[in-house]
């Protein structure tokens, strides 16, 4: 079978197809014959080297997938059944999906939902499933579509696209943040409401003008710092990233004045009960124009290509990588 390696050598990260043995995958009870895998952020980091995503080497990158059970020891699963993955640490330190045959734990697999194929699957992947999460977190802080706008930082990319066309489907107005100009037209197609640029979320003070009922941050940093200080009374933040980095330079005033939350949000562990209610939450919320303007498709060769485009920020929404 074919998958992408990741090796080390002094120190440099080297990305490679290779043909390997089913006795080469590491132990799991659920074997699955993978058809579409996708790259995220995160795997980007993992194939360019350029963040400490990966310890143990080789390595198969991709964070998620989806597929047909090819042999399952785990009741639950059977040869045949449509699945996905997304977590659990799959891609990072366990081998991952960038391959067409992956060795999990049955823990870790999702029955696919009805009304969902796997490359549609794949298009949601781990960007939307955190992009539901986010939109979880608001609804659970009591943020309605009533209560003003949501803003989206890192609007253009997969979570940030994804939550626009949600909070859009629900109801909520959105503002989205994007620090491309040609990623405009792309975003008020998904519902944005309006687009601002990143450049507004440069500086900041302490507290700001009220302007937000709720948040979908991607960023982090002086990004998330600026959203924190403009956020409406009770308002609430879901922070899922940091591509902006990992610092907040901000102070308590926002949550003690305005009594304001930020709710971080990690899809990685995320328990099954929750899991599986995200995604049927998807499978409903989520318009179906999204799986025909949001994708891009590349063959498993190109992902190391792509990896680099999704590190320069030249990638708008999903990447799919067709493994099948």
């Amino acid at each position: 079978m074919q998958a992408l390696i990741l090796e080390q050598h002094d120190g440099k990260t080297h990305a490679s197809v290779q043909a390997i043995e089913e006795s080469q995958l590491p132990q799991g009870d659920v074997t699955v014959d993978i058809q579409w895998s996708s790259l995220n952020y995160k795997d980007a980091l993992a194939i360019t080297g350029k963040g400490k995503i990966i310890r143990n080497f080789p390595m198969i990158p991709g964070i998620d997938f989806a597929g047909v059970v090819h042999s399952s020891e785990d009741p639950r699963f059977h040869a045949g059944q449509q699945v996905l993955l997304t977590g659990w640490g799959v891609g990072e330190n366990h081998w991952g999906g960038l391959s067409q045959r992956a060795r999990v734990q049955g823990d870790w697999l999702v029955a696919q939902p009805k009304g969902l194929d796997a490359r549609q699957a794949m298009i949601i992947g781990t960007a939307g499933f955190t992009a539901m999460l986010c939109v979880m977190a608001l609804e659970d802080a009591g943020v309605r579509p009533q209560d003003g706008e949501i803003v989206v930082t890192g609007a253009s990319g997969g979570v940030g696209s994804t939550a626009v066309a949600l909070l859009h489907k629900l109801g909520y107005p959105v503002a989205a943040v994007s620090g491309r100009e040609s990623t405009h037209d792309y975003l008020r197609s998904l519902g944005a409401n309006r687009i601002l640029s990143r450049d507004e979320f440069a500086e900041t003070r302490p507290l700001e003008k009220q302007l937000w009922a709720g948040a979908v941050d991607t960023v982090g940093d002086k990004v998330l710092a600026k959203v924190l200080a403009q956020m409406n009374y009770g308002g609430c933040v879901a922070a899922c990233g940091l591509a902006g980095g990992f610092a907040l330079p901000t102070t308590v005033m926002p949550f003690i004045l305005r009594n304001v939350r930020l709710q971080g949000v990690d899809s990685v562990m995320t328990p099954a009960a929750r899991r599986a209610e995200a995604w049927q939450r998807l499978v409903q919320d989520l318009p179906s124009s999204f799986y025909n303007q949001s994708a891009t498709e590349i063959t498993l060769a190109q992902a190391p290509e792509f990896a680099d485009k999704i590190m320069n920020n030249q990638i708008q929404g999903r990447t799919l990588v067709k493994i099948a």
